[in-house]
């Protein structure tokens, strides 16, 4: 009998490829072969990083036009033609040739902003499910934005004191929508992730009752799970390697994707600290804040006393930092604090010396920080980040929101009050701390053999005839 085989396309930045390598290896536990399909410049990217590829994964390289990277001075609006143009004929290519080599592909598995993938797999006739790897409720608003609540958003958004009821949803202000869809985001750098955006929905909307795989768990989302009558949204997170979740796989450490350098002695300087006394501090790989930005939160990690290890990605297009990009403290800094250029963020917010998160609230970060049971200083800076902030806050519980000012910054005063609030062991410290303990172990029941992302997934694999 042929083994099942699903091959799963990914947008080559580090926030998609992390939940889909880690849904590989799952597919790859229930007896599915897996093919992993993205670009040649992120496959580069992670060979020279030296991640530890998990066995048993075939890679698929496609080039997407910057086999040398993507810089920010290059147009977006062709790079996303270039990628769907080559990713297409790659994709088609390694689908047919398979086929011919007997090993045909059961199933196409993709990821956010790659729609035209979906279209590959119907001109080849083989089914596709979409892997939304940001929560539900942020596919929600996607949806009801491009089905008929769009108009409002946009003619009131500017309103400060609008907010908007979605069905199934918390009452959403404009500073919780995605930042994709405020007409103030201007679109910049990243103008074609709307309507890229509103073509995935139109190809899902052009279904019949398509399934939809989301990195998240039901009893986390319940509601926004089932907001969207027309779609099957399946809960099947939280991706993260088994070692931190249900153990089934003690060795299942790393996702094995990263595409930046990891530093090596940062646990053992986490080891010299107290239990809970750590603030850790990541804004992803992608987000680069404002020289003004860096220094007022130095100034808040300075005024605030407390041991930090703080990520600041080394620039990759840039052989020397700029005396001008240089922290004015860093000597200061260095003396209570660590700063790295990159970690393994799920092996520090398990240190026991961690007390709290400073984060970008990207859904990787909020989902690890929740299965971690580490509460949150939410700093959010754009895509789905504003929203994730803000269930993090008023729904999950489990962090504080920072409050920049009319510029968008965010002061050290506010970033001390904030971390000082989450670690100060007073009535709203416990509290937070509750909620995380109470989020960490229903991560856990989620991804138990009875559990229900665990059952979500064997269902959807056995509908499918194996994928």
């Amino acid at each position: 009998m042929v083994r099942p085989h699903v091959i799963l396309v990914t947008f080559p930045a580090q926030g998609h490829i992390n939940p889909s390598l880690t849904f590989a290896k799952t597919l790859l536990r229930n007896g599915i072969d897996v093919t992993f399909a993205t670009s040649l410049y992120a496959q580069r990217r992670m060979a020279k990083a030296g991640s530890d590829i998990p066995n048993g994964i075939t890679f698929a390289a496609f080039s997407d036009g910057y086999d040398d990277g993507f810089n920010l001075s290059d147009d977006p609006d062709l790079y996303m033609t270039e990628i769907r143009n080559r990713g297409s004929e790659t994709l088609r290519d390694t689908i047919l040739a398979s086929a011919e080599q007997g090993h045909p592909v059961t199933c196409l598995v993709y990821t956010l902003l790659l729609p035209w993938a979906a279209k590959v797999a119907h001109e080849v006739h083989i089914p596709s499910a979409f892997l939304w790897i940001q929560p539900a409720a942020v596919m929600d608003i996607y949806y009801y934005y491009f089905n008929g609540y769009g108009e409002e958003i946009n003619n009131s958004s500017d309103d400060p004191s609008w907010a908007i009821q979605l069905p199934r949803l918390p009452f959403l202000a404009k500073r919780d929508l995605p930042s994709f869809m405020l007409p103030s985001s201007g679109g910049g750098q990243y103008k074609f992730a709307l309507p890229t955006f509103k073509e995935q929905i139109e190809t899902l909307d052009a279904e019949t009752k398509p399934k939809v795989l989301v990195n998240t768990f039901d009893a986390l989302e319940p509601d926004a799970l089932k907001a969207i009558e027309d779609y099957e949204l399946i809960g099947i997170g939280p991706l993260i390697p088994s070692a931190f979740l249900n153990g089934k796989d003690p060795l299942d450490k790393a996702v094995g994707g990263d595409l930046f350098h990891k530093s090596d002695d940062y646990l053992q300087w986490l080891n010299s600290k107290p239990e809970s006394s750590v603030v850790y501090v990541s804004f992803g790989s992608l987000s680069k804040l404002p020289k003004v930005q860096m220094e007022e939160i130095a100034k808040g990690l300075l005024e605030g006393g407390r041991p930090f290890l703080w990520v600041i990605r080394v620039n990759e297009n840039q052989e020397e930092e700029k005396d001008d990009d240089k922290l004015s403290c860093l000597d200061e800094l260095e003396k209570i604090g660590k700063i790295v250029p990159w970690c393994s963020q799920l092996e520090v917010l398990t240190h026991p010396s961690l007390g709290c998160f400073l984060t970008h609230c990207g859904w990787n970060s909020t989902l690890e920080s929740l299965a971690c049971g580490v509460p949150m200083v939410a700093f959010p800076q754009w895509t789905d980040q504003t929203t994730n902030a803000k269930l993090t806050q008023d729904v999950w519980r489990t962090g504080l929101r920072v409050s920049p000012r009319e510029d968008g910054t965010v002061e050290s005063d506010e970033i001390k009050r904030c971390m000082g609030t989450v670690m100060d062991g007073g009535e709203k410290s416990r509290e937070l701390r509750e909620n995380a303990k109470k989020w960490k172990n229903s991560t856990r029941e989620a991804m138990q053999e009875d559990g229900s992302s665990t059952k979500n997934l064997k269902s959807f694999i056995e509908e499918l005839g194996g994928c």
